[in-house]
């Protein structure tokens, strides 16, 4: 890698989706990897390798990441209460969202410290991908009865179903304030 031949600080962006949420439910940094996913996999892969060949990197695993209406979904929830979109909003998919300004003042911080290792950047609250779809429409002034529930275990889609990051150590760890969800989306 070129930053570890240059002495460059390196800092991967990595993904809850390394975690099953198979016999656990919170998720630390010392938490090992096992992905479900293709998707899991390959962050798991590149985890792996850029603390091989960089030791002193710093690899940042996150979660749903949200903000200003433009997030994959913030939209979803927009064309599921507009009608039209059909998918359901799982209520037994649980993840710790984050507000991309918080998550980006977090990276920022981080490149400059001397932090190293992975590093959990998450927001404190623990939704389902219904609650934290409900919270978006309020904010929005949408209705959130229009907002159909189900269950990630009896679908297609594959993916871990709870899965909560815990990023009590590093948040311990830095300077920026990363909120819940429910705080950053009740805020006008």
């Amino acid at each position: 890698m070129a930053a570890a031949q240059c002495g460059a600080r390196m800092l991967q962006v990595s993904s809850d989706a390394v975690f099953s949420g198979v016999g656990r439910t919170r998720y630390d940094e010392t938490c090992l990897p096992d992905p479900i996913t293709p998707y899991g996999a390959a962050k798991a892969a590149a985890e792996t390798g850029v603390l091989a060949v960089h030791p002193g990197s710093v690899v940042v695993r996150t979660s749903l990441i949200i903000g200003y209406g433009r997030s994959v979904h913030e939209r979803l929830v927009h064309r599921i209460a507009a009608g039209v979109d059909d998918r359901v909003l799982f209520t037994d998919d649980v993840r710790c969202p984050v507000h991309v300004s918080d998550l980006a003042a977090a990276l920022l911080e981080l490149a400059s410290s001397d932090l190293t290792g992975i590093r959990h950047v998450t927001g404190a609250d623990a939704l389902s991908r219904h609650e934290l779809g409900c919270l978006v429409a309020r904010r929005d002034a949408l209705d959130p009865a229009r907002l159909p529930t189900g269950l990630r275990q009896e679908s297609a889609v594959r993916g871990g179903a709870d899965v909560r990051l815990d990023s009590r150590i590093t948040r311990r760890r830095l300077h920026t304030v990363i909120r819940g969800a429910r705080e950053f989306l009740t805020e006008r």
